[in-house]
């Protein structure tokens, strides 16, 4: 069973992907798109689904520290809601707390160019979101 995971920004989707298997993820691909245009984001998602032939998406659920849910929890659920509306594709939360720290961090221990780090930080956001379910799940 594949899946992918999705780290949403206000203007990018980071995007990563299972194995065949369930147990690794890896990056696939940054979506851009005008600010706040989530059913383009939407449709890409649906359409990358499809294509992969993917039946569960991991959507980061972006809490605060302390827990609580903002504006951004807000709009991680209309996300997926529009999602599972116009598809037959479940999309699972996962808290996303960190995953740019540790994703920041990483890059800068590998060396990675600030411009790379900037163009791969969201995909590889989604490969911590999506991993750390993957881990979850597969115990």
């Amino acid at each position: 069973m594949k899946y992918i995971g999705l780290d949403l920004g206000s203007r990018t989707l980071g995007v990563s992907i299972s194995d065949e298997l369930g147990m690794l993820a890896r990056a696939y691909d940054t979506y851009r798109f005008n600010d706040n245009q989530y059913d383009l984001a939407v449709k890409y998602t649906i359409d990358i689904c499809n294509k992969e032939k993917v039946s569960t998406v991991v959507l980061g659920y972006p809490k605060h520290m302390n827990g609580d849910n903002g504006i951004r929890c807000q709009i991680s659920n209309d996300f997926k809601n529009k999602i599972e509306e116009s598809s037959n594709i479940k999309v699972i939360l996962e808290d996303e707390r960190l995953t740019t720290v540790i994703v920041d961090r990483a890059m800068i221990s590998g060396n990675v160019k600030r411009k790379d780090r900037k163009n791969k930080k969201d995909e590889m956001a989604a490969v911590v979101i999506l991993q750390n379910y993957l881990d979850k799940i597969s115990f």
